[in-house]
């Protein structure tokens, strides 16, 4: 088992439930507040790996929702500034182990980087409020 940063929104449903199944897998779990990081360009950048710029957004974000912010039009430095002073912007949970970096909780790729057990796969990644602000 592994030592997961778990960097996080407080109070996030999802996050909550994501931190659970970690545990459940035998995981140790450090939860951080992304809202709270002083986050820099570089440091955020290495969570997206090659995912397209479009994919680091959180989508239910409430600047993404309004169209105040267009994931598909903003260039990768556009982004990292956007996240830097908007951190909702941020998919979520960023997660690192040693020096692996990963963003979203995609149950098969986490299950195929660092396990889960058997009766944990249900969507933990969309937001059960569809409606309102985050």
């Amino acid at each position: 088992m592994v030592k997961v940063i778990f960097f996080e929104k407080p109070g996030c449903i999802n996050n909550t439930r994501q931190k659970k199944l970690l545990r459940a897998a035998g995981h140790e779990v450090d939860a951080r507040s992304l809202l709270e990081e002083p986050w820099t360009a570089e440091n955020l950048r290495r969570y997206f790996g090659d995912l397209p710029v479009s994919e680091w957004f959180n989508q239910t974000a409430p600047a993404v929702k309004s169209g105040e912010v267009s994931p598909d039009a903003v260039s990768e430095q556009q982004a990292l500034n956007l996240m830097i002073d908007m951190p909702l912007l941020i998919r979520r949970p960023l997660m690192q182990v040693d020096d692996e970096y990963r963003t979203g909780f995609d149950m098969e790729a986490v299950h195929q980087w660092i396990g889960l057990a058997a009766n944990a796969f249900k969507d933990v990644e969309t937001c059960p409020k569809t409606h309102g602000t985050e």
